[in-house]
């Protein structure tokens, strides 16, 4: 089984975007030593949390500081941008480095109701949820394989050659699931949203048509987990994510504190329950605990690839966590 990066540029209180941002870059090029095979960047707009907006100008900055790892988006939120336009920056960045580039992509919006409207400004929708035909289109520039009744098979997505960047599709339901089957693309099920997702990810693998993009289905799992030496200490980092998740929930949107801040807060017998609901959906402890939990829901989702998700308030902490999750599972250093 393959293990990879998920990053989405997380703001620690104190920091600044730009830190988050070189936070970022110094997490891959030590992910890369540490043996994993893919390292994708999210994209979220007019975050306090998170820093990375345009995750396709990432990924070129990241392939350009790095060597073999795969690298790519978790994901271009597509409802937002012209197919053709996507379609063009992945195949320039894919003629860059070859072999290399992925194209995740994702309905959700990532951002709040006026940073969606600011993101569409100007453009022409139709009515109801275009998101197929979106990815249709976008499937269809990629491979430069448009229908000749298509009203735009006379333009290509530029450059043109035979190397094509793997496409994903992001998402943690039975739509989403089910379009990445009906065009044979890789479906990666984010467990940190939908800890239930184990019927979707076998939905997709009975309903997948094979194409030029993925032969067989291509299933990839993500979740959050956070590695230390020992439980405790593993706990003691994520009372940061465990604070933040409860003031989100609560409308409240800041970057993510302390531990120490996080386990003085006062909980209230409610919000306790609401944390550990939210705690269902992580992985917590030393590298083998990790492991062991990793291994059980990659098999129920008959998983090839985990995507891991860490968050803490330290970032040598998190390059620690991933370290000792790359050990745990013997991936050859780079």
């Amino acid at each position: 089984m393959k293990l990879s990066v998920l990053d989405q540029s997380p703001i620690s209180s104190g920091q600044t975007d730009q830190q988050a941002i070189e936070n970022t870059l110094d997490l891959a090029v030590a992910a890369e030593k540490q043996g994993y095979h893919r390292y994708w960047v999210a994209e979220h707009h007019s975050s306090n949390t998170f820093a990375s907006a345009a995750p396709e100008i990432m990924v070129g900055k990241l392939a350009s500081i790095t060597q073999e790892m795969r690298i790519g988006t978790g994901g271009v939120l597509l409802s937002h941008y012209s197919p053709f336009k996507v379609a063009e920056t992945f195949r320039l960045l894919e003629s860059f480095y070859p072999g290399r580039i992925d194209l995740g992509i994702g309905r959700a919006p990532g951002g709040g109701g006026n940073a969606t409207m600011a993101l569409q400004m100007g453009h022409q929708y139709t009515q109801g949820d275009d998101f197929p035909q979106k990815v249709a289109d976008l499937v269809g520039f990629i491979k430069g394989e448009l229908t000749d009744d298509h009203p735009l098979s006379s333009i290509y997505a530029a450059p043109r050659g035979e190397s094509m960047p793997e496409i994903w599709l992001l998402g943690s339901g039975e739509r989403s699931a089910a379009l990445a089957a009906h065009f044979g693309l890789g479906f990666s099920s984010a467990h940190f949203i939908n800890e239930h997702g184990e019927g979707v990810a076998k939905a997709y693998q009975e309903q997948f048509q094979p194409s030029s993009i993925a032969p067989q289905p291509q299933t990839s799992l993500g979740v959050f987990a956070i590695c230390a030496d020992t439980e405790e200490e593993a706990k003691h980092l994520a009372a940061t994510r465990d604070l933040w998740r409860l003031r989100l929930g609560q409308g409240i949107r800041k970057p993510f504190p302390t531990p120490q801040e996080a386990l003085a807060y006062p909980y209230t017998a409610e919000e306790k329950i609401a944390v550990d609901a939210n705690n269902r959906r992580h992985i917590i402890g030393t590298a083998d605990q990790v492991k062991a939990r990793i291994d059980e829901l990659a098999a129920a989702y008959n998983a090839d690839e985990v995507f891991v998700v860490s968050i803490t308030h330290d970032h040598d902490a998190r390059v620690k966590s991933y370290a000792l999750l790359a050990e745990a599972y013997g991936l050859t250093p780079r």
